[in-house]
């Protein structure tokens, strides 16, 4: 019997066939282990197991890719939904599950919280930041420009947990130094979830300001 010839490398059939899904699924299993700048649209294929090129039918190219992979991840935020609570409760769990998403796709959301087009209308953190703000009651008018604000505080503070930055400058002076001469040792993880507690604390205080001050004007 004549034996089965094998196909050359790269042209392998696969046994299930490509999709979105499974493409943006595996980039961020990719990403999570190695980092954006690791991933390539070879390494990809190579871990899906088909042919580079075959991928350009379904992304066009590694920043589309890479937009798909934030978009679906943003997807995955839930909002737990207690509209019966204070709205300044709802705004700190907002902010809460927010960082916890975060937390889970550390590397993609330090790539993603520096990009201008990352946080969208349709996204459910949006939605949820907008409808805590009317049910603090804030001025329709309002609201676009203070959710805006409340994106910037939020991504801006998480990003400077993911890079690290905001671990170091809790060592700056006028922080003590060891006893041995090497410095302050980073903080421990409780106290960076103390500081965004506080970051927070701040955030509310500020709104109840703000709103407070809206209904003063004529």
């Amino acid at each position: 019997m004549e034996k089965q010839r094998k196909a050359p490398r790269g042209t392998r059939k696969r046994d299930v066939p490509l999709s979105e899904d499974g493409i943006y699924a595996t980039a961020l299993q990719l990403i999570d282990a190695d980092g954006v700048e690791a991933l390539t649209m070879r390494k990809l294929a190579t871990a899906l197991d088909a042919n580079p090129m075959s991928l350009y039918h379904h992304v066009p190219n590694k920043e589309a890719l890479l937009h798909g992979v934030a978009t679906r991840v943003g997807s995955q935020f839930r909002e737990g939904k207690q509209e019966d609570i204070p709205w300044q409760d709802r705004m700190r769990q907002l902010a809460l599950d927010f960082r916890a998403l975060a937390h889970r796709h550390p590397k993609l959301m330090e790539y993603s919280f520096a990009r201008a087009d990352y946080v969208q209308p349709e996204d459910p953190f949006w939605q949820g930041l907008t409808d805590t703000l009317a049910a603090a009651e804030l001025p329709a008018s309002e609201i676009p420009r203070v959710a805006a604000s409340l994106c910037a505080v939020f991504t801006g503070l998480l990003l400077s947990e993911l890079t690290g930055a905001l671990q170091r400058w809790t060592t700056l002076p006028p922080a003590p130094a060891d006893t041995d001469g090497e410095g302050t040792p980073p903080p421990a993880e409780d106290v960076v979830d103390a500081m965004f507690s506080f970051a927070l604390d701040a955030v509310v205080a500020g709104l109840e300001s703000h709103i407070a001050r809206t209904r003063k004007e004529p």
